[in-house]
């Protein structure tokens, strides 16, 4: 097969503005460089005085780039901000509705190994070792085919279960980059960051990207669908407790550790175990401060975070009511007990029962967990509920204490980042994380 060509969905407005670095063709007719903005319209989409449903800016020369004008990154997380990013390939403008109003979608097309490098650079940091580098182009690159090649895939089951109990209702969430209908992939953290050429590429994630050129993981004649997450916390999670109950052979937990033994071999589903290992810090790759290993998987604004491996926040019953008003638009009065029903095997919550005075709520999976626990998104749904000043039944403050970053499937970027550093070649990274998996060459 030829490189694939992808379309990336980076920014949706009622106006959007940008810059043309070079010349560029739009329906036959030629823009220059310049600054232009594209509006909504009753009929379509009003650029340089033309009307369009759809538009296509094409490049007329080599080496240049279109700008995009506050872009947001960071979509509902503590790191929400707003940039300008640049990008190579053309840009697709198109017409999409959301919640009933139309918008412009900017699209960036772009071939995938052009796509990869600005990947690389946007998920961590371009000066990353040369291993880590190598074993992330694979991934980053499975993780995008596996939607677009595996066509033998049964469909994918709904992303709500609502039902009502006796004593509560349950109300079961997850989601999936399915939700992008009129392209592959979004450029935010929903699929995996994308910030065009705006992040410093380096000679170093070229070689990564040409070095593993085409390649991808796979199992049973398949493109390994392949997750990654900032800190597993010393355990990585199964791929079915946080999406679509379906079961994969190569994201199954494991110790992230370089030698397990029988007594780092826990059986984290069991809540007692799960408590013993979240109040704990055992050793693990991920398990490690060192500034220097850090600055390879955070960028910037992900450094902002410091305890990533074990985590503590506090909530005072007010502040904890709201918060849950607020995030679920659910009133549960005042917060009674946060239960823990279902862990996966990074003890990770899947399903948590949130008992209030007026309500009582069974939630899941473990993004939504995350959602209605933080003003953005809690760092994992790994921790256990510490309550206290109890006064006719109800705590005055919750401390939730916490393990990892993300929801801990497949590959931690930390622990990668450590094991590059102790020597291991990308391969055996990959094998380490996605156990069963072969590496392929694909085109």
């Amino acid at each position: 097969m030829q490189e694939p060509f992808i379309h990336v969905g980076i920014m949706s407005d009622k106006r959007i503005n940008f810059y043309l670095s070079g010349r560029y063709n739009v329906s036959g007719k030629e823009l220059n460089s310049g600054d232009y903005c594209a509006l909504l319209a009753s009929e379509g989409i009003l650029l340089d005085n033309h009307s369009y449903r759809e538009i296509l800016l094409t490049p007329m020369e080599e080496n240049v780039f279109f700008e995009l004008k506050d872009v947001v990154i960071g979509i509902n997380f503590h790191w929400e901000r707003r940039e300008n990013q640049r990008f190579e390939g053309s840009l697709k403008l198109i017409i999409e509705n959301f919640g009933g109003e139309d918008v412009i979608t900017a699209v960036n097309v772009i071939a995938v190994e052009s796509y990869l490098k600005c990947v690389i650079s946007s998920e961590m940091s371009a000066t990353a070792s040369p291993e880590l580098l190598k074993a992330h182009a694979v991934i980053s690159r499975s993780w995008l085919l596996s939607s677009i090649m595996n066509k033998s895939e049964n469909a994918i089951p709904k992303h709500e279960h609502i039902a009502n109990h006796k004593d509560c209702r349950e109300l079961i969430r997850w989601y999936e980059r399915d939700a992008h209908d009129t392209y592959d992939v979004c450029a935010d953290d929903h699929c995996q960051r994308y910030q065009g050429i705006t992040r410093a590429t380096t000679a170093a994630v070229n070689e990564a990207i040409e070095a593993t050129r085409a390649e991808v993981l796979m199992y049973n004649n398949e493109i390994c669908d392949a997750r990654y997450s900032k800190s597993c916390g010393g355990f990585s999670e199964t791929f079915d407790t946080c999406w679509a109950p379906v079961h994969h052979a190569y994201l199954s937990g494991i110790a992230d550790n370089e030698i397990v033994t029988d007594d780092f071999n826990p059986d984290l589903t069991i809540e007692e175990q799960a408590e013993k290992w979240i109040r704990s810090s055992p050793p693990a790759f991920c398990n490690n401060n060192d500034p220097v290993v850090l600055s390879q998987v955070l960028n910037h604004y992900d450094q902002e975070t410091t305890d990533f491996y074990r985590w503590q926040v506090e909530y005072s019953q007010e502040q904890l009511a709201d918060l849950l008003f607020r995030r679920s638009g659910i009133d549960f009065g005042s917060i009674v007990d946060m239960i823990p029903l279902k862990r996966g095997v990074s003890a990770r919550i899947h399903t948590l029962k949130i008992v209030g005075t007026k309500e009582t709520i069974v939630v899941g999976k473990e993004l939504e967990i995350r959602k209605w626990l933080s003003e953005s998104h809690l760092y994992s749904s790994a921790f256990v509920v510490d309550k206290s000043g109890i006064k006719n039944g109800l705590p005055e403050k919750f401390t939730l204490k916490g393990a990892g970053w993300g929801h801990g499937v497949g590959l931690c970027q930390i622990g990668a980042a450590v094991m590059g550093e102790k020597g291991y070649a990308y391969s055996q990274i990959l094998y380490h994380y996605f156990r069963g998996s072969k590496l392929e060459r694909i085109y």
